[in-house]
């Protein structure tokens, strides 16, 4: 049996470039905790404030459920 996680990752500004370091950082924080990293997907993350959305990652991720 699996679990999954679905974690969204985006910058804070339209147009701004994903930052490497800060995607890393994301996907090694969720390692420690035995997450594997299954598929990340373009999306339209909702921000913080108002009501638009912006392009940011959908990352999924996929562990052995602990008992």
């Amino acid at each position: 049996m699996y679990e999954y996680k679905v974690v969204s990752f985006r910058e804070s500004l339209i147009g701004d470039a994903i930052d490497n370091d800060k995607l890393e950082k994301a996907l090694n924080k969720q390692a420690e905790d035995g997450w594997q990293l299954k598929a990340i997907t373009s999306a339209d993350v909702k921000g913080r404030i108002g009501p638009g959305a912006v392009e940011g990652l959908l990352l999924t991720f996929e562990r052995a459920r602990q008992a």
